[in-house]
């Protein structure tokens, strides 16, 4: 996760760099549940509203739990599928609170929010992340459900009215790309406290639909959108906070912004902390639990397994001597083509490594999704691409919702 906002305050008021010293710790993310009322087009979990056989127990899921406390993992975030159509939720829910996890959160699509708000709100979850992919049927139509946009939205409204903190989660295709700025007009006249746009990631359903994903000129618009909106807030005191995901090289693009408008000495301190954050983290800082118990790298990585926290406590597996593991954390990675001929690796960590795969077979070639330019990245301009991009069909996708 890039945070933008964050990243923007050190142009302001800089704060000294920390740098990451011993092993991390991972936000860990666990995927409860497969099972989710809604049919979401880029579902990278492929999730359907019916049971799914080998899920944890609830005995499992509680091991689980007391595990990830006693290995003192940094963040929580419980989702799914849809995490509150998980049958014991709550009871889970109630003793990672127990365990005083630093910090617990809550991923779901929103529609089931507003009649658990009390519990949610009793329950001191940190955080609560809705996902909406536009404004009203665009949203419905990437979700499968009409009327999603509207539950969720109520979801959102019940957050706030409970004082919990509640953001909303936006990822980003050719047919929805025309909503961002709605989107944004939305979190400030809802009073949300964190917009996230995720790129698409070549997983799940969202590997069969990536020739949406957006074209790298839109994404680059998009971007700017986003840095002036954010800069925006800065400037005038609003409260939302920016972040993005899935596309390390949002943080190249944002300080080559740096570099145009402020004095080399702020870019350089710019630079270091995000050198000091390093891009991607998948298996490194971020991991995953899926609903069987599976870990993986990230939530993008179902194919590629550590083990599986039935057998082996999460905190051994990811402790052990898993090769894959070892070569994520590595810095540098051991990257190919532009990415690894890149200038500004340190900063993005080599971008998603989920889509280098899924497109080429190999995690270690460039990512396809990476929108700067030879020049932009330290290379000939002339020199030829070893992996051409998926790029969205051209064509106007704002028919389908008249």
């Amino acid at each position: 996760m890039f945070r933008l906002t964050q990243y923007m305050h050190e142009l302001v008021v800089p704060t000294p760099v920390r740098r990451r010293s011993g092993p991390v710790k991972p936000v860990v993310i666990w995927n409860l549940t497969r099972r989710c009322n809604l049919r979401c087009r880029h579902c990278y979990t492929t999730s359907a509203d019916v049971p799914f056989p080998g899920e944890l127990t609830h005995e499992q899921a509680m091991g689980v739990l007391d595990d990830l406390s006693a290995f003192r993992i940094p963040a929580l975030i419980l989702s799914g599928g849809e995490p509150l159509s998980r049958f014991d939720f709550f009871e889970l829910a109630e003793r990672a609170r127990a365990l005083n996890f630093r910090h617990l959160s809550l991923s779901t699509n929103g529609t089931k929010v507003a009649e658990h708000a009390d519990r949610i709100a009793d329950l001191g979850f940190d955080y609560v992340g809705i996902s909406l992919d536009g404004i009203g049927k665009v949203n419905d139509w990437f979700r499968g459900v009409e009327g999603a946009f509207d539950d969720a939205l109520a979801g959102v409204r019940a957050c706030k009215a409970k004082d919990v903190k509640v953001g909303l989660r936006f990822t980003i295709t050719e047919d929805n790309a025309h909503t961002l700025t709605d989107m944004l007009d939305l979190c400030e006249g809802e009073g949300v406290d964190k917009f996230y746009l995720s790129h698409l990631v070549y997983a799940g359903r969202g590997d069969k639909h990536r020739g949406e994903d957006t074209a790298h000129a839109r994404t680059r618009a998009t971007m700017d959108v986003l840095i002036e909106h954010a800069w925006d807030a800065i400037e005038n005191d609003r409260p939302l906070e920016i972040v993005t995901g899935n596309n390390d090289a949002d943080a190249v693009w944002f300080l080559r912004w740096a570099e145009e408008r402020f004095a080399p000495e702020k870019v350089a301190h710019l630079r270091d902390h995000l050198e000091a954050w390093g891009g991607n983290s998948s298996g490194l800082g971020v991991a995953n639990i899926d609903p069987q118990g599976k870990v993986h790298p990230d939530t993008y990585w179902s194919d590629y397994t550590v083990g599986s926290v039935k057998e082996t406590p999460f905190s051994t597996l990811w402790t052990g001597d898993d090769p894959m593991l070892a070569t994520l954390r590595q810095r540098p990675r051991p990257l190919k083509g532009r990415c690894g001929a890149c200038a500004f690796k340190a900063v993005c960590g080599g971008n998603t490594r989920i889509r280098a795969l899924q497109v080429t077979g190999d995690p270690w070639a460039e990512d396809p999704a990476c929108y700067m330019t030879n020049a932009e990245i330290g290379l000939d301009e002339a020199e030829r691409l070893t992996v051409t991009p998926f790029r969205g069909k051209s064509h106007d996708p704002a028919h389908r919702f008249l």
